[in-house]
C-alpha cells in the first residue's frame, strides 16, 4: 500500500502503519506545514525520521493538482491524515466557499482525492466534529459524508477511546475508514448493505457490530446505548446539506450510497489499558528540571486543580460567577493518562502532575511520547532545510504530543486494513 500522509505532524500515522507492517505500508509522500509558525519543527522531525520520503513543507493549499497527479502516477493508493477542523459551513458564493480557516482544510483532502483517486483513506479528528456546529449539530460531518459520497466513496466511522483498547491514554478521537465503492472491498460491502425493514436482519447493524473494519479490530457490545439509533438519506447538493441538515450522528456508523446508519455504542471492555505508572521513567532517568521544588509553583498547581467560584465581570459590565469543580491533586499512576493537550508543557490545570516517592514533577518528553505510543525520543531531533541536525526543545516536543494521535490505534487499523485489502483481492 503506497501512502500519502497529509497534515503529518511528527509522523503518527507513519509510526502506527509501520508497526502494523512496515513492508506492506510504504509512505511515499508527506505534507506538513504550520502557517502560523516561523520555525517548522515538526517538518524537521519528519525530515530527520524519514530521509527517504518526499516531504512537502508548504501549505497544503499550495500543493498543485499536478503534484497530486504525480502521486497517482507513482502508485499512491491510500491517504492518511489527522486534519484540523473548525467549520465546514458551505457558503452560496461558490462550491468551495467555507467559513473557518481550519475547516477549509477538509476541502484540500477532497482535492487530493479527486486527483489521486486512492482506494482508501484513514482519517482522524476530535470527536466533537460529530456534533459541530453547536447551532446545527451534525451538519459538518454530514457535509463530509455527502462530499465523499459524491466522489464515489463510502465511510465507516467510530469514536475510539484509546484506553478502552489497551492503550496508555484516555484519548477519544473519531477515526474514519473511507473506501472507494468500485474496489473489491467496496463491492463486497455494497452487496451486504441492503436496506432492510426486518429488525432481525439489519445489514447495517451487522456491518457495524460484526463485519466492518472497526468492529473486527475494536469490539463493541451489540446493543445500542439507550436505544440510540438513527438513519438518514443525504439528499440534495452539498450546499443544501449545509443549509438544511437536521439529524443525529452517533459515535459509530456507516455511510453508503448517500444513506447513513448510526448507533451509539460502547466497547466490550475486556482489554486492560497500560497505566501511567507503567509509562513513567525510573527516577534515575529523570532530569532534576522536571521536578517542582518551588513552593510558589506547587501552590499554583494546587489552586489550578482545586474547585473555584469566582465573581467576574464581562466586557459589557454583566457580573457572573465562574465555577469549576476540583480534580485530583495529582494524577493517578494506577490509571491510563488523561488526554494530553498542546499546552502540556506549561503550568495549567490540564498538565499531568505526578507525585512519586514524596516528590512532585511533570511529565518528561519521553513519557509524553509513550502516552501516544511513539518510540522513546522520537521527537528529540530534527533536520532543517540546510540538512543540519538539531535538538528540539522540550516545549515543542510536548506540543507535538498534545497534537498527536495514539499510534497503537493506527497500528490496529493498519493490521485490519491489510486483512481487508487481502480478502478483497
Amino acid at each position: 500500500m503506497n501512502v500519502f500522509s497529509m497534515f503529518a505532524g511528527v509522523g503518527g500515522f507513519e509510526v502506527g502503519l509501520s508497526k502494523a507492517d512496515k513492508d506492506y505500508y510504504r509512505v511515499l509522500y508527506q505534507n506538513q506545514f504550520e502557517p502560523s509558525r516561523k520555525s517548522q519543527d515538526a517538518l524537521d522531525v519528519l525530515n530527520y525520521r524519514f530521509p527517504d520520503v518526499e516531504t512537502i513543507g508548504i501549505d497544503i493549499a499550495e500543493v498543485s493538482d499536478e503534484k497530486f497527479r504525480e502521486m497517482r502516477k507513482k502508485g499512491v493508493n491510500m491517504i492518511v491524515g489527522g486534519f484540523p477542523c473548525q467549520d465546514y459551513s458551505v457558503a452560496h458564493t461558490g462550491a468551495k466557499g467555507i467559513e473557518g480557516k481550519k475547516g477549509v482544510l477538509f476541502w484540500q483532502i477532497k482535492r487530493a482525492v479527486e486527483n489521486i483517486n486512492p482506494r482508501y483513506l484513514i482519517l482522524e479528528n476530535v470527536d466533537r466534529l460529530l456534533k459541530s456546529p453547536t447551532k446545527q449539530r451534525g451538519r459538518d460531518f454530514a457535509v463530509m459524508l455527502k462530499t465523499f459520497d459524491d466522489l464515489g466513496y463510502s465511510v465507516e466511522w467510530r469514536v475510539i477511546n484509546a484506553a478502552d483498547y489497551g492503550q496508555p491514554q484516555r484519548r477519544r478521537r473519531v477515526f474514519f475508514f473511507v473506501y472507494r465503492n468500485d474496489t473489491a472491498w467496496g463491492e463486497k460491502v455494497s452487496a451486504q448493505l441492503k436496506k432492510s425493514s426486518d429488525v432481525f436482519d439489519n445489514q447495517y447493524e451487522n456491518y457495524i457490530y460484526q463485519n466492518g473494519l472497526f468492529a473486527r479490530q475494536f469490539p463493541i457490545k451489540d446493543v445500542p446505548v439507550k436505544g440510540r439509533v438513527a438513519e438518514y438519506d443525504l439528499d440534495g447538493e452539498v450546499v443544501e446539506i449545509s443549509d438544511n441538515f437536521t439529524g443525529k450522528v452517533y459515535n459509530t456508523g456507516v455511510m453508503h450510497n448517500g444513506h447513513y446508519y448510526t448507533i451509539e455504542t460502547e466497547p466490550v471492555g475486556d482489554e486492560n489499558p497500560v497505566t501511567l505508572g507503567q509509562v513513567v521513567q525510573p527516577e534515575d532517568e529523570v532530569d532534576e528540571k522536571y521536578y517542582l521544588n518551588d513552593r510558589v509553583k506547587l501552590e499554583k498547581f494546587k489552586y489550578l486543580r482545586g474547585p473555584k467560584r469566582i465573581e467576574r465581570t464581562s466586557a459589557n459590565g454583566h457580573k457572573y460567577t465562574f465555577s469549576e469543580g476540583g480534580m485530583s491533586p495529582y494524577d493517578s499512576l494506577d490509571m491510563p493518562g488523561r488526554t494530553m493537550l498542546t499546552s502540556e508543557g506549561s503550568v495549567n490545570r490540564s498538565t499531568h502532575f505526578l507525585y512519586i516517592n514524596g516528590r512532585y514533577r511533570l511529565l518528561t518528553p519521553i513519557e509524553a511520547e509513550r502516552l501516544q505510543t511513539f518510540p522513546d525520543n522520537w521527537t528529540k531531533y530534527g533536520k532543517d532545510g540546510n540538512g543540519q541536525v538539531h535538538e528540539i526543545s522540550d516545549r515543542m516536543r510536548m506540543f507535538f504530543m498534545g497534537n498527536a494521535l495514539v499510534t497503537g490505534i493506527v497500528e490496529r487499523i493498519g493490521i485490519e486494513l491489510k486483512k481487508i485489502d487481502s480478502e478483497a483481492e
